[in-house]
């Protein structure tokens, strides 16, 4: 691997969650589960809510369910496939993460479904 990819993992962070802070959490953690296989395969990981749930504090905002986040959640995933190379879609129903994988296509990104299936993946190291 030459050039490492800048990978967004998409997956449920707010579906099915009621907007729970608990539920919310748990789901960050799935995703953010496959950032060390990422990171560790030669590639860096990014997962949206990392950059977008500091600017929704930052513009006052409570959570994902406050007004304010409809125009800063979706948004900063759609800014941040300007840069990324590549989308790993985790299983699960999100309306986001489908928002993200049709954005990548649209603009010719690669799409995958398994950390596995990355280039260059490693299972250890």
């Amino acid at each position: 691997m030459s050039t490492p990819l800048l990978i967004l993992i998409a997956g449920p962070y707010r579906s099915g969650t009621g907007d729970d802070p608990a539920k919310l959490a748990a789901n960050l953690r799935n995703l953010e589960e496959a950032a060390w296989p990422i990171f560790r395969s030669g590639h860096l990981p990014m997962i949206g809510e990392w950059v977008a749930l500091p600017v929704l504090r930052g513009a006052g905002g409570t959570g994902p369910a406050d007004p304010v986040a409809e125009g800063i959640m979706y948004p900063t995933a759609d800014r941040l496939l300007h840069h990324c190379d590549a989308v790993l879609r985790l299983p699960g129903e999100s309306k986001g993460a489908d928002q993200d994988v049709a954005i990548a296509q649209q603009r010719g990104l690669p799409v995958y479904h398994r950390v596995e299936d990355i280039p260059g993946y490693r299972a250890t190291g």
